[in-house]
């Protein structure tokens, strides 16, 4: 990591864009020789795939962000007066933070002052929304970290010291299958001390029609965002990509609790990647797997939290129990 910029109330942190291009590279030559072919959803969040998911947190059907909104809106203050001493909010997957701002407004309202620390792949994103902050909140500090979560947990784990409370928000954990989920969990909770506490959101299991609708807009969105990731390859690989030759297509597997996202050809072609030197051949009705949405029953979320030795301390559903917010802490015992 190098320091990109550092000015009075914002420092921010990135990765070497070399670096971050040659793993993207890396992934899209593994994953497109694989079968069954797939690509990470961790390559989503480019500046337009970041401005397509917004325009999907306010579509009706993506019922995800209202859910959790409506949950910060009536807690964010109870949230805040669990803690006694003065706290730093620290955000995985921060995006523009737009929830967020609840959080912050409330420690302001009691400590004051805060410092918070978004930590987000996408840096432009990060910028733009850690500028607004600042600009709306003077006692605000803001330390931005510009790196994917396992570069930003070691970040976390030098730098920051607590009391601290790490935020998860938007099921953001549903994109890891579930042993590396509880993985991912432990490793959150060996940066965490005595007083750190871990937020996290957890999209609920339900009906399939109303999962498979948040993942396949009427308008098109959601569709658009995922083939975002082969025009990405296109902008940034030499990719020829043709979308008009693939369809989107999402699917809810009860059995496994999940919702799987594809890229489908809808021919017998192939696709020539220049910079990877690749010609990649797909048959008609092949697939590209872009992401696992996993959703979690209450006995779920606590083998989670149990697996990954942390309990859950808390939790508050919105109004129609679609979504919960599980607070986190070590288990010592």
């Amino acid at each position: 990591m190098s320091v990109s910029k550092s000015e009075d109330r914002f420092t921010l942190v990135a990765t070497d864009v070399d670096a971050a291009l040659n793993a993207f590279a890396k992934d899209v030559a593994v994953g497109l020789t694989a079968y069954p072919k797939r690509l990470s959803c961790r390559y989503f969040y480019d500046c337009e795939g970041a401005r397509l998911f917004e325009e999907i947190c306010k579509l009706p059907e993506y019922y995800l962000t209202r859910a959790e909104r409506e949950i910060i809106e009536a807690r964010a203050e109870e949230i805040a007066s669990g803690f006694s001493d003065e706290i730093t909010l620290v955000e995985l997957g921060s995006g523009n933070a737009v929830k967020t701002r609840l959080l912050i407004e409330a420690f302001l309202e009691q400590q004051g002052r805060l410092r918070f620390v978004p930590v987000d792949i996408s840096q432009n994103t990060l910028e733009e929304s850690s500028i607004g902050l600042l600009e709306t909140y003077p006692e605000l500090e803001v330390f931005g970290i510009a790196a994917e979560y396992h570069d930003g947990l070691a970040r976390l784990k030098e730098m920051i010291e607590g009391p601290r409370l790490i935020l998860w928000l938007g099921s953001n954990v549903g994109n890891f299958d579930r042993p590396d989920a509880v993985r991912f969990l432990a490793r959150v909770g060996e940066t965490m001390a005595e007083g750190d506490r871990f937020l996290i959101g957890t999209d609920l299991r339900k009906d399939r029609a109303v999962l498979e609708a948040a993942y396949d807009d009427t308008q098109g969105v959601t569709a658009r965002f995922n083939q975002n990731l082969l025009a990405r390859i296109n902008r940034e690989l030499g990719g020829q990509f043709d979308l008009a030759r693939f369809q989107h297509r999402a699917v809810y597997k009860e059995a496994e609790g999940r919702v799987e996202s594809h890229q489908v050809s809808t021919c017998a072609q192939t696709v020539v990647i220049e910079d990877l030197d690749m010609e990649v051949v797909f048959a008609e009705g092949e697939t590209i797997h872009t992401e696992n949405s996993y959703k979690y029953s209450i006995a779920e979320i606590d083998a989670l939290a149990e697996g990954a030795g942390l309990e859950v301390e808390r939790r508050w559903f919105d109004s129609e129990r679609r979504f919960g917010l599980n607070m986190l802490k070590r288990n010592h015992g």
